[in-house]
């Protein structure tokens, strides 16, 4: 499959804190989510793909052009913050008039459309907004000037689980072009669980893995056994496991093999947040 988005061997040195050599792709016509703890690298990694912030290495390209070597690029890829990034004195109209003199593919009819869509009054202050109807504002706008690709920092984050679910399908539409494609940071796995079609799991800087969602989902799964049943588990299988009180989690990468195995204990489905807390909390093979 063709990539729309290319990350290679990105890097960048903070104090304290250094990404280190992350590297995905996300093909066309998919939705690619971006997990991983707070200060994982998430938001560093979207801002060095953005340009945003100097990277120390790597190199970045979108249909294999970089950033700077292109002005089309920037129509071409819509971006959502967890912040909105207007003057909370516009209203929609002029948040409208301001995006039509920035972009040359805007289409004021798509935008209104989305206003209403979103509910939305056209001539009310932002800084009435709740943060919810900011957030629909901002993902309103990056859809507004035909974009190919969607580059998403938490964009759900303030919106309450009927509105999340509205945009979720607003997402799964876009995609449905198939020339269309979504990053979508979000600490929401469950919305993920929905829409993603690939996740890639950033962990102190590094990229754990990058597996098909439905890979996740239908094929992790999840020992809970005690400390002597433990000891019987063959340790190269153990992906990640975490001790609680009085049962042992561990994480396997094929939960029917785990059941025909070890048929005297319990295998759960793993869910992306159990998948998430194991490698984060628990301890990691090797």
């Amino acid at each position: 499959m063709d990539a729309i988005l290319q990350v290679d061997n990105l890097s960048k040195q903070y104090a304290g804190f250094r990404l280190d050599k992350v590297s995905f792709s996300v093909p066309k016509g998919t939705i690619m989510g971006l997990i991983g703890e707070n200060g994982a690298g998430k938001s560093t990694t979207i801002n060095a793909i953005l340009d945003l912030i100097k990277k120390d290495g790597g190199r970045i390209t979108f249909w294999g052009q970089e950033l700077a070597s292109s002005k089309q690029l920037k129509e071409d890829i819509g971006v959502v913050f967890d912040d909105i990034n207007f003057y909370n004195t516009l209203t929609p109209d002029k948040v409208g008039k301001i995006s039509a003199a920035a972009y040359q593919q805007w289409e004021d009819s798509v935008y209104q459309d989305f206003l209403k869509r979103f509910q939305l009054p056209a001539d009310k202050e932002i800084k009435a907004f709740s943060k919810g109807m900011k957030m629909k504002l901002c993902i309103a706008v990056a859809l507004s000037h035909k974009p190919r690709l969607l580059i998403l920092d938490e964009a759900t984050s303030g919106l309450d689980p009927v509105m999340r679910d509205d945009i979720l399908d607003v997402f799964l539409e876009f995609v449905q072009d198939e020339d269309h494609s979504i990053l979508m940071s979000s600490h929401i796995t469950t919305d993920l669980e929905k829409v993603a079609d690939y996740i890639t799991f950033i962990h102190q800087g590094k990229v754990l893995f990058c597996k098909t969602k439905d890979e996740l989902r239908y094929r992790y799964g999840i020992i809970r056994c005690g400390a002597a049943f433990f000891d019987r588990i063959d340790k190269t299988e153990i992906l990640a496991c975490r001790k609680d009180d009085y049962q042992w989690n561990v994480l396997v990468a094929d939960k029917e093999k785990a059941r025909r195995k070890y048929r005297d204990t319990v295998v759960d489905d793993a869910t992306i947040d159990d998948i998430l807390l194991l490698y984060v909390k628990g301890e990691q093979a090797g």
